[in-house]
């Protein structure tokens, strides 16, 4: 019994595909949600069709990874589906909701559509100073040191370049997270990140937060 509870383990230990030439392995095979499970959302908030991951954003929760990772790249492509739309990527996720909300602890990398800023200077009659559209970086109830340049509460690494592309376009994030620092590519450039994250070791998760949003190209390789 002993020999086959290892032998259990080894298996959920593997990845899910084999490594591709630059050392990545997919994170998600195009068909199902295989190595993916449901936080706090509906069965249908979380779909596959068209080798893509459709999230209907309702009810706000989370697609967190059966496993948990502490240094790795990871890249993610996204697009939003209508104007205005929220979502994000967190990293090095608690298995515990923070305060008050439904999604987890950890790191959040913002997925903002841009329609989401217009709409708040709309709304107040001036444009926002504490959000970006273009790649923020944040603590959800952890601890990290954002870099520069902060939001005026010091809470948020703001992207030092405005690279994201509007709803209906793919967008790339390429994220490095080593030893507690985070680094944020954007189509191509770096733009944000921090470091002192702790925990620095967790949970990947795609947020639902009340808007459609699909995701494709879910790869990553760990680092020692």
């Amino acid at each position: 019994m002993n020999r086959l509870f290892s032998l259990a383990l080894a298996a959920l230990a593997l990845p899910l595909c084999a490594a591709d030439s630059d050392g990545f392995v997919s994170m998600f095979n195009g068909r199902d949600l295989t190595g993916w499970t449901n936080i706090n959302c509906a069965p249908e908030t979380w779909t596959v069709k068209d080798g893509m991951i459709h999230c209907t954003g309702r009810p706000v929760g989370a697609l967190r990874t059966t496993r948990q990772y502490e240094n790795f790249i990871l890249e993610v492509e996204w697009r939003h589906l209508q104007h205005g739309g929220n979502s994000g990527v967190f990293i090095w996720g608690t298995p515990i909701s923070a305060p008050g909300v439904p999604f987890l602890r950890g790191i959040e990398v913002q997925v903002l559509d841009h329609g989401y800023a217009i709409d708040w200077e709309k709304r107040t009659g001036k444009k926002p100073d504490w959000f970006t559209t273009h790649g923020d970086v944040f603590a959800v109830g952890v601890k990290l040191n954002p870099f520069e340049p902060k939001s005026p509460d010091g809470s948020r690494s703001f992207p030092r370049l405005n690279r994201s592309r509007g709803h209906g376009e793919w967008n790339h994030y390429y994220i490095r997270a080593i030893n507690g620092e985070i680094r944020l590519w954007v189509n191509g450039e770096e733009v944000s990140g921090g470091n002192g994250a702790n925990p620095a070791r967790g949970f990947l998760c795609l947020e639902a937060e009340g808007s459609p949003i699909h995701f494709r190209t879910l790869r990553i390789r760990e680092l020692p």
